[in-house]
């Protein structure tokens, strides 16, 4: 699925070692002036913060405060915090300017309509320069005091590292079904996490950029992370009660989680091979209806059982049609990706020439 119009193609340079081109050299985006970095002698920072916001205006400032102290305890002055604003209509922005001219460590980018976490991540990403990236929400209830934690465990050898919520302060109308969401994911996936859709998250930079995020795939990308090779891994953080704005949680979005995590699950690993998929579950249904055709037959000649008013025996003819018709899919999927042309790509962590 192609990247919104505002997005670049960095993804190529990154996935083999690659620093991302520069924003800048691209006519679609634009990025204020930057005065001299409060960095090291290259200019590079050692954590970058990616924060995406919708309507947060009240809790930008102390947001800032806190995450000054905790980057500072951290990284000293080498770092540099992304907001990156989804379309808000509350002055947010405003804010963010006013931060920015206080702390040159500070950027935004605005969009001009909301296009989702998604898309905000994945230019957050994209602008993003430090070796360590950290995302977080704005709402103040990821707690910039975990960064420590965060950065330390991929200093010891993790790729992403997911924050848990392990005591939560949400109402139940949200936490039973993430508690039931996250359980699913976990066993369809493979990936053993606890939370999946915490915003408090760390990367290394190569896990961070082989990503793409587009639609609300925003919930998997520990799932994403784990299928392109990386090693990830999980830390319990505070999570504190929200004191400013609402939730944008709703029942839309819960639904809605479940279709992307079919698309995660096809995508990663059946994109290749779809008749992996729709063969297996095509033989195994269309075996039913031949069992059961079976059995009807096999009591119509040794027991005299007419067919006439056995429904059973058309449900047995249905399963076979339908088996019949997976692996026809499954086949001519295979066939369209025989000959789609297109070179695969590879998530290669280490090259000697």
């Amino acid at each position: 699925m192609p990247k919104q119009p505002f997005q670049q193609s960095q993804r190529e340079n990154q996935r083999f070692g690659g620093r991302p081109r520069n924003p800048s050299h691209s006519p679609q985006q634009h990025q204020p002036q930057q005065p001299h970095q409060q960095h090291r002698g290259d200019g590079t920072p050692e954590i970058s913060v990616v924060i995406p916001l919708l309507n947060e205006r009240e809790s930008l400032n102390e947001l800032y405060e806190q995450l000054r102290t905790s980057l500072t305890n951290v990284a000293g002055g080498q770092y540099e915090i992304i907001f990156i604003d989804d379309g808000s209509t509350d002055g947010s922005f405003d804010v963010i300017r006013g931060l920015r001219q206080r702390d040159n460590r500070i950027k935004c980018i605005r969009f001009r309509r909301n296009y989702g976490k998604s898309a905000a991540l994945s230019v957050g990403f994209d602008h993003a320069r430090a070796e360590i990236i950290i995302t977080m929400d704005a709402d103040l209830q990821d707690d910039p005091a975990e960064i420590p934690n965060l950065v330390a465990r991929i200093r010891d050898g993790a790729d992403m590292v997911s924050g848990w919520k392990k005591n939560r302060h949400d109402p139940i109308t949200k936490t039973f079904p993430s508690k039931f969401f996250n359980f699913v994911v976990s066993r369809m996936s493979g990936i053993r996490l606890h939370d999946f859709n915490c915003g408090l998250k760390g990367y290394r930079a190569e896990a961070a950029h082989s990503l793409e995020i587009y639609g609300d795939l925003h919930r998997f990308l520990p799932v994403l992370s784990a299928m392109h090779g990386f090693k990830v891994a999980e830390v319990v953080v505070n999570h504190r009660p929200r004191q400013y704005g609402k939730s944008k949680f709703g029942a839309g979005r819960f639904m809605r989680g479940f279709l992307d995590l079919l698309t995660v699950i096809f995508t990663t690993r059946y994109i290749k091979r779809p008749l992996h998929l729709f063969g297996t579950w095509g033989a195994a249904i269309g075996f039913v209806g031949f069992v059961v055709d079976l059995w009807v037959t096999g009591e119509k000649y040794l027991y005299n059982v007419p067919l006439t008013n056995r429904p059973i025996a058309l449900l047995g003819v249905l399963l076979m049609i339908v088996g019949v018709q997976l692996i026809s899919i499954g086949l001519l999927a295979e066939l369209i990706v025989r000959n789609t042309g297109q070179n695969e790509v590879y998530s290669i962590q280490d090259i000697l020439l």
